[in-house]
């Protein structure tokens, strides 16, 4: 769908107005961390998780709490804590001495978007009970598989994975998250932004006090949903994705590159940000941009490229500046 057809089309063409007003009502909330909405909208727009590291006090959790108010969408956090059960998270059967009978509780998994705040404190048997959520937007408790809304996001936060009491994400869990985001100290004007709104009352735990309203809901996530669907990506476009994805299997560098799952997952998020951008078609360029947020924890680094120095950044960008790409 090109931009005069979205023009022409009022239900897509508000959908998008809708969602590009995000940025600035999370903006009366949160400071920068631009480059993070933009892709917390993509997400919503593909059905992906997101991954957000950063040290503690960058305003991961704040970020999240006011993309779910801006729109307007039920949520949930959960704390995760090395004492936390795979029970706590998708919910459990409980026995009712009236009915003496076993009914099932929905934990806290049942939600359109939760936070699963600090991941990687919790052991690997909780963080694998959000797999099934992930993947197949479900759970199963006691053989009976439970649907989950749509839409249903997971946004966890990890601190870096060198800080004390963390552990690793399995591999298969990294790769159901569609992006990686990096939230970074903020830069001096912002810094300084953010004090003076501390300076004048502004109480991050009161959202409304702030004014951040609700912008956009459900109804503009399905419209621009089926809009994306609609966008067009020519053959040379998708060689472009094959070949940057199986570069990244054949780096001396790389020890297991981005399986297909990654290679549809930079598929999906090309094609989103190309109609948040107002056009029915994917360039290289929307690759380009979203290629190493979509890539970069799908890739396991050689033992001794990580000694040398190397990152799946690194690796990413060089490839991108070497595969080919097509006029």
């Amino acid at each position: 769908m090109t931009t005069v057809e979205t023009t022409h089309n009022p239900a897509a063409a508000e959908a998008l107005r809708a969602l590009g007003a995000l940025r600035t009502e999370i903006g009366k909330a949160v400071v920068g961390n631009d480059h993070a909405v933009t892709f917390l909208v993509l997400a919503l727009l593909c059905r992906g998780h997101v991954l957000l590291e950063g040290v503690p006090g960058v305003a991961k959790t704040l970020l999240v709490r006011a993309l779910a108010t801006a729109l307007d969408l039920e949520h949930t956090r959960v704390q995760f804590t090395p004492d936390l059960m795979p029970g706590d998270v998708t919910g459990s059967q409980i026995y009712d001495p009236h009915t003496t009978e076993f009914t099932f509780r929905p934990g806290p998994v049942f939600t359109n978007l939760m936070l699963a705040d600090e991941i990687n404190r919790t052991p690997p048997k909780t963080q694998s009970a959000l797999l099934e959520s992930m993947e197949e937007r479900q759970v199963s408790v006691a053989g009976t598989p439970q649907p989950l809304p749509d839409p249903f996001v997971v946004i966890a936060t990890q601190n870096p994975i060198e800080q004390e009491g963390t552990y690793p994400l399995p591999e298969a869990q990294l790769d159901r998250f569609l992006f990686k985001v990096d939230i970074l100290l903020p830069a001096r004007d912002d810094e300084f932004r953010i004090l003076q709104r501390h300076a004048t009352g502004f109480d991050p735990r009161d959202l409304a006090a702030a004014g951040l309203r609700p912008v956009a809901g459900a109804e503009h996530l399905a419209t621009a949903r089926a809009a994306i669907a609609g966008v067009t990506v020519s053959p040379e476009v998708l060689a472009y994705i094959v070949d940057l994805c199986r570069a990244t299997r054949m780096s001396p560098a790389v020890a297991h590159g981005a399986s297909t799952r990654g290679a549809t997952a930079l598929l999906a998020a090309a094609r989103a940000f190309a109609w948040l951008n107002g056009r029915g078609y994917v360039t290289p360029d929307d690759v380009k941009t979203v290629a190493v947020t979509a890539l970069r924890h799908r890739l396991q680094l050689r033992p001794e490229a990580e000694l040398d120095g190397v990152t799946a950044e690194s690796v990413l960008a060089s490839l991108l500046a070497t595969v080919p790409v097509p006029v």
